[in-house]
């Protein structure tokens, strides 16, 4: 017996629907005989069969496709009142549909449609589609009619099983309107059951405690259970990309296909909805922007026929979602270029963009490369609203780009956002939710660290956290509350994580972490932009959830390049806010380099002795990992001074899952003592020069200084010669 579920998943969706259609062309074609006149029911059937046509002409069923055309051009001339529908033609079409049912049981049953003569119902429709069926062109008698196909769910005895039994029975349709109403009513379970678990935890009660706990056990059960219902996988709505691909190709002269891996991945299905519109946006950006014409790809070396590959995994409590081509890449400098000339920032807020912001710069309301409005692209909108579509559901976005390789565009987005885990924590008075998707780790500074672990440098609070520099945001001020501190005077400190960076939230102390059943916003509360949503603590109180993102944006910790181009108001961010900090290095005897306080991942000191040569380049053992090693001073071509060291500085950065230690010569200084002055002096692997401190330094380009040390880096798939590290968190 061919195992359904080795069959393609689009089958196994035809025929559970096609069973469906049958069972209820059955009825209404009973229905039709007694009112012949029914617009309604004709316009029904013809629907059902059209659509069984068209999805066995795609699916390359040629004998079903054939008989279905058939009965669909009877169809077609009852409903536009060509023809009345009598006893014999409704037999007819009923016998179709029995036709329908035999071919699509010996598709469940082996996989093709078998063998079956059906050319004397065809013959019959064919006939019963004139005027006057009784007539022949020869004036001879019309032959007899040939018996009508056994109906394929006959009872034939015990050892026989109705074919349905596989897929339509197994399977059940539900309006997504009752899944929505199950899901809130386990909502509401979810704030009872913690309010029920909180309570019985004062009480010195035996039996309530058991009780409690078996409440618990039965929620997250039922909790689990609905969720399953609502989670579809993504490849539900990447069907629809080769054929989205195919049609842009032909419009855009490109030879193009596409490669799905994790289709299988599941996600609920809000939040199926919420990415189909992004993910079809970036699959077309892709094909028009990314790929390039099969004559230009030749003269490159390319094949002629370019790639898209879509990605999905499930990690870290997210759905990782991955739109990646092969085509040209995009440029920093023409992105550069033509957001000036679009009026989107000064060319010298350009000057001091790093070449991740620079790519970032695509994600603008209103930017758009290309040269004319067309059909495709040039209207200037789609990215910026990718971004805020995925940001509204919490997911974020990331863009990873090398000039002539190609593109990656990362989605993270949570599984579900019904229910959510979080860390709640109390500040001013207030009690917020952190969502657990954000949350990096808790870190609790007794008081007498504080002085030595948090510094205060130019204005700028670090925490500095295992030899890196954390930047950090006093939640109490960015919300305009008094603190609460803790009266031992521990400082409690929650690293979260957005758009690949980690900042810390400093709050009064950590309450607790409970499930949280998601509330949307009053119209009131939208507008501030600081909260994602509200919840019903366990106690009974309200409490609004933290939007990660917005916080880390409004606070300075995360400076994007869209928030150059005056997003935000000037009431919201000030001055001390708005400066960008760097970490100041040497490099060689007398060169001062500025390193973009952002790209720095961690700061360390090791030990010569713990270096080592891999495929000729140098490596060290770190953090249980294998981290790839690059000198600055060559990279910038700086003459070192050959004496012996002990002791080297390593600045670690990481992007895209990989990290790699950029040597130094020595650390001086962390400064945001900015004020915008920048020059385009500079050399290998730096972005010009800049004042910091009232001091010249020269700014690293940290990609293109990377990129000078491995070209690999950046590609998609790590170096088959060196295991690129994760560095942990």
């Amino acid at each position: 017996m061919f195992e359904l579920s080795e069959m393609e998943e689009i089958v196994q969706e035809f025929l559970v629907e096609s069973h469906e259609n049958l069972d209820q062309l059955d009825r209404d074609l009973v229905e039709l005989e007694r009112d012949p006149g029914s617009r309604e029911l004709l316009a029904g059937i013809f629907r059902t069969i059209h659509t069984i046509k068209g999805t066995s002409g795609f699916l390359a069923f040629a004998q079903l496709e054939q008989v279905s055309h058939v009965g669909e051009g009877l169809l077609s001339r009852l409903r536009d009142g060509e023809l009345e529908l009598d006893f014999e033609r409704a037999a007819a079409l009923l016998d179709l549909v029995d036709a329908i049912r035999t071919v699509l049981a010996s598709i469940e049953a082996t996989g093709a449609e078998g063998q079956h003569d059906f050319s004397g119902l065809v013959a019959r429709l064919e006939r019963l589609q004139s005027a006057n069926p009784d007539a022949t062109p020869s004036g001879q008698p019309r032959p007899a009619a040939a018996p009508a196909p056994e109906p394929a769910d006959h009872d034939g005895g015990e050892t026989e099983v109705d074919s349905r039994r596989g897929v339509a029975d197994h399977t059940i349709r539900v309006d997504i309107g009752v899944l929505d109403e199950l899901m809130q009513m386990v909502g509401e379970l979810v704030l009872t059951r913690n309010r029920i678990v909180q309570q019985a935890g004062t009480i010195a009660d035996p039996a309530l405690m058991h009780t409690a706990h078996r409440l618990d056990v039965i929620a997250a059960g039922l909790q689990e259970g609905v969720m399953k219902t609502r989670m579809q996988p993504i490849g539900n709505i990447w069907s629809r990309m080769p054929r989205v691909v195919r049609d842009l190709g032909v419009v855009c002269g490109r030879q193009v296909r596409v490669e799905m891996e994790g289709r299988e991945t599941e996600l609920d299905r809000s939040l199926l909805e919420a990415i189909k519109d992004p993910l079809t946006h970036l699959v077309r950006n892709a094909v028009d922007h990314g790929i390039e014409p099969p004559q230009e790809r030749v003269a490159l070396g390319k094949p002629a026929e370019g790639v898209i590959w879509l990605r999905a995994y499930q990690q870290g409590g997210k759905v990782h979602v991955e739109i990646a081509d092969d085509g040209r890449g995009i440029d920093p400098e023409r992105i550069g270029l033509k957001a000036v000339e679009r009026g989107l920032l000064t060319p010298e807020q350009l000057a001091a963009l790093s070449l991740e912001e620079t790519t970032s710069l695509v994600f603008q309301p209103g930017f758009s490369t290309a040269e004319a409005v067309s059909s495709v692209s040039g209207r200037g909108v789609g990215m910026d609203v990718v971004r805020t579509n995925i940001e509204q559901v919490g997911g974020t976005v990331a863009l990873r780009s090398v000039p002539g390789l190609g593109s990656t565009v990362t989605l993270q987005i949570p599984l579900t956002l019904a229910i959510i885990p979080a860390l709640t924590v109390a500040t001013g008075g207030q009690r917020l939710a952190i969502p657990q998707l954000s949350l990096v780790e808790l870190v609790a500074v007794p008081a007498g660290e504080v002085r030595t672990t948090i510094e205060d440098v130019s204005g700028v609070p670090v925490l500095r956290l295992r030899g890196r520099l954390l930047p950090l945001v006093h939640l109490d001020a960015a919300l305009g509350l008094t603190s609460c501190r803790r009266a031992d005077g521990t400082v409690s400190v929650v690293v979260v994580q957005s758009e690949g960076r980690q900042f810390g939230i400093v709050v009064d102390r950590v309450v607790d972490t409970e499930e949280i059943v998601v509330k949307p916003l009053s119209s009131q509360l939208t507008g501030i932009g600081l909260y994602a949503g509200a919840m019903v603590s366990g106690d009974g109180a309200v409490a609004l959830i933290l939007d990660v993102t917005a916080l880390g944006h409004r606070s300075g910790v995360l400076g994007a390049a869209r928030d150059l181009a005056g997003a935000a108001e000037p009431e919201q961010v000030t001055v001390e806010q708005e400066r960008e900090a760097f970490l100041i290095v040497g490099v060689g005897p007398d060169r001062r380099v500025a390193v973009p306080l952002a790209a720095v991942h961690r700061i360390e000191e090791l030990s010569t002795a713990t270096l080592e040569q891999v495929g000729g380049r140098e490596v060290i053992q770190y953090r249980d990992g294998i981290l790839p090693l690059a000198r600055l001073a060559r990279v910038m071509g700086v003459v070192e001074d050959p004496g012996p060291q002990e002791r080297v500085q390593v600045v670690v950065y990481s992007e895209g899952g990989r990290s790699v230690g950029l040597v130094v010569s020595a650390i001086h200084d962390i400064s945001d003592d900015f004020d915008g002055v920048s020059s385009d002096l500079g050399g290998p692997g730096l972005n010009g020069s800049v004042v910091v401190g009232r001091q010249v330094a020269e700014l690293l380009d940290v990609r293109g200084a990377v990129l000078a040390a491995d070209p690999l880096f950046y590609e998609p798939a790590a170096p088959a010669t060196l295991d690129w590290m994760a560095v942990p968190s």
